[in-house]
């Protein structure tokens, strides 16, 4: 959840309610922000930037702009492609068939050099030249926009949980082998095309292998996991590399390890707690300095504009949002519409916790036959900001949770506690080797852990052992 959150309307859940997004408006992104795009893929989807976020960084979105475009206009099909980093952790790249490629900052910190960076990014480029991602639309296995934000709640409650329990909730294109080899040496064509050295981009496939190995695989990173790697693809993108530098003759190749790692300088790494972070069963927002439990083996999913909670077998929902309106009054008749109730009874003023509060409840309208979500909905004014707990599940079972929808708002509570106040994300740092010595010494005597030094070897796409030279940069990470 993104500071302010209070000036957030009730898009998301919308969205999430499978009901109409056009005329809600996003008030934390400007109008260019937020237009569709004519003709193209130049704008941004609202729906990735609400299910992620904008990353705000002149100097990396300046970067993808301009190679974007370099590699647009030696492409097999210019277009108007627009290019944008996402402020998620996540280790993703992707391509809307719309023509839009994002790159999250976490996979943006786990590359080493500008040529790396360029032949992913020539890679997500060539699935749009290439139209995979249409062709994928005309098979009907991708949901419009190739988001999943929940949208068949509407249909069955116990349908959330799952899209939820994803990573980050977003669905996205599955490419069969033919098209990711295709993108291979589309990627290699584009990065050397604009002057980098291609065989870097197989470098950055054993950087994510490594990471995938280093969590046991159950953190893959979702690039791996949307673009199915194959044994021999590291040593294919090798010599496609090879045989582009071939052909290039004498142009001089560029790496640029030393100009990218000074760009990653200050970038967050991991999860970013100033928008909010689950510990101890607590969700706490150190911004907007509020917190409250949640419900015991629930999933849960921070996202800019709400907090979402799903029972583990998805037969319940619980949203956490900004709420529209100025009043508690106004705020309930917006979502009450917003949500399509057909029935409900009389809104009630009360207190939550000390708070002004109003609660209300009724039937969701359901869609294409299927019964709606009975719902509970409590408003609480905390200052000038509103917030609704919204909970869901279906009519048969919502007696089942409404005691947990319930406990979770009366638990609601401004934020005191200054070691979770003060929290701050973790930032890559960059440092230079002194002396010929191991990455595992230069990490012990940046005061890197041990039990943290074979994650920032994968980070730094080196081996522990490897030596550094002096001069060598290498990252680690840190307030």
């Amino acid at each position: 959840m993104k500071s302010p959150l209070h000036r957030l309307p009730a898009l998301a859940l919308l969205g999430l309610l499978g009901l109409p997004l056009a005329s809600s408006t996003h008030r934390d992104f400007s109008p260019a922000t937020l237009a569709p795009a004519q003709g193209g893929g130049n704008q941004p989807d609202p729906q990735v930037i609400a299910q992620f976020g904008l990353y705000n960084n002149p100097t990396l979105q300046r970067l993808i702009d301009e190679k974007g475009q370099q590699m647009n206009k030696v492409s097999d099909r210019p277009g108007q492609y627009g290019f944008t980093i996402v402020d998620s952790p996540m280790i993703n790249a992707f391509a809307t068939p719309q023509g839009h490629v994002y790159f999250t900052r976490g996979i943006m910190a786990h590359f080493n050099s500008e040529a790396q960076f360029a032949g992913v990014l020539g890679h997500e480029l060539g699935h749009i030249t290439a139209r995979h991602g249409q062709k994928q639309q005309t098979r009907g296995t991708i949901t419009q926009g190739a988001i999943l934000l929940g949208s068949i709640l509407s249909k069955r409650v116990a349908s959330v949980a799952q899209p939820i329990s994803q990573v980050a909730g977003i669905g996205l294109l599955k490419y069969g082998r033919d098209d990711e080899r295709e993108s291979d040496k589309l990627g290699v064509k584009y990065s050397t095309k604009i002057g980098y050295d291609a065989s870097q981009m197989a470098d950055f496939f054993q950087t994510l292998e490594r990471n995938t190995q280093a969590s046991g695989g159950g953190g893959m990173p979702t690039f791996l996991s949307s673009h199915p790697n194959s044994a021999d693809r590291y040593t294919t993108v090798k010599g496609l590399a090879a045989q582009a530098k071939q052909n290039a003759g004498g142009t001089r190749l560029e790496v640029g390890r030393n100009s990218y790692l000074r760009m990653l300088e200050g970038v967050p790494y991991g999860e970013d707690p100033r928008q909010g972070f689950v510990e101890g069963g607590v969700f706490y927002h150190p911004d907007l300095k509020f917190r409250f439990p949640v419900p015991a083996g629930w999933r849960s999913q921070n996202s800019p504009q709400q907090f979402q909670m799903s029972e583990p077998n998805g037969k319940a929902l619980l949203v956490f949002m900004g709420a529209p309106g100025n009043t508690l009054d106004e705020a309930a008749r917006a979502l009450a519409k917003g949500i399509g109730l057909q029935q409900g009874g009389q809104a009630q003023q009360t207190t939550i916790n000390g708070f002004p509060a109003l609660v209300f409840e009724g039937d969701q309208q359901g869609q294409q036959g299927q019964a709606g979500a009975h719902v509970l909905a409590q408003l609480i004014q905390d200052g000038q900001t509103i917030y609704a707990f919204i909970g869901l599940a279906s009519p048969q079972s919502f007696a089942t949770y409404a005691r947990q929808f319930q406990g979770v708002a009366a638990s609601y509570a401004r934020l005191t506690d200054a070691s979770k106040l003060n929290r701050q994300s973790e930032k890559i740092r960059i440092r230079t080797a002194t002396g010929n010595q191991t990455l595992d010494q230069a990490l012990a005597s940046a005061g890197v852990p041990a039990g943290r030094r074979e994650e920032l070897a994968v980070l730094n796409g080196m081996q522990r052992a490897d030596r550094l030279a002096a001069g060598t940069l290498y990252k680690v990470v840190g307030q």
